[in-house]
């Protein structure tokens, strides 16, 4: 199946993911097992949506550094996640020349889009290509940093654990008393809460970009 279509299948995706508050990932789970009445996603647009899941950090804030007017959180929906499709085209995969991932955003747009759409997407998808060693290099330093705060994190967390284990005091004790004077039924209540995302989309007039 022709990579335009499959970008079209993705794109179809990550905006129902978008709009509905979804994770991503679930929601391509629930696409690939269930296509219901359209014919299985195809490769390269589970590739896509996986990409962009797993990168939208920091996609999503490089779109934000290169663009002078609206943050991603600004854009139309339909905007948005054409931008994150072909940043990820530009910055994770290789076989894309940079040039195509622009034209095949630009045809998105001009059939999805509002007429300013094009234009500030060019803009914008020009900048980061501009940018585009650099903003990969910045972008595995960050996920090295975050590996490194992650396993120290873990690590504070066991000597925490290790630390509570062997300076058990009254008020640990007075809280196991408590627990065996309830009924015997532990209730969280409903901490479950709806995110609720809010869409602010576009009013047609793009801003300017770097």
């Amino acid at each position: 199946m022709a990579r335009s279509t499959a970008r079209k299948r993705a794109l179809n995706t990550l905006y129902e993911a978008d709009e509905k508050s979804q994770d991503i990932l679930s929601l391509l789970d629930e696409r690939i097992a269930h296509p219901g009445a359209q014919t299985p996603l195809p490769d390269y647009a589970i590739e896509i949506v996986r990409g962009v899941a797993e990168h939208r950090r920091l996609i999503d804030s490089t779109l934000d550094g290169h663009s002078t007017g609206w943050k991603v959180r600004r854009m139309g929906v339909v905007d948005r996640n054409i931008l994150r499709i072909a940043v990820w085209e530009i910055l994770f995969n290789d076989e894309v020349p940079d040039k195509v991932a622009i034209d095949e955003a630009l045809a998105l747009a001009k059939t999805l889009c509002d007429d300013d759409s094009p234009a500030f997407i060019h803009g914008l998808l020009s900048a980061v290509c501009a940018d585009k060693d650099s903003i990969v290099t910045d972008g595995k330093a960050a996920d090295a940093s975050d590996a490194d705060t992650s396993d120290a994190e873990a690590s504070d967390a066991e000597d925490a654990v290790s630390a509570g284990t062997d300076t058990t005091d009254g008020d640990a004790v007075s809280g196991e008393t408590e627990a065996d004077d309830s009924s015997g039924e532990h209730t969280d209540g409903d901490e479950s809460v709806a995110d609720e995302i809010t869409d602010n989309p576009s009013d047609g007039n793009q801003p300017a970009v770097d």
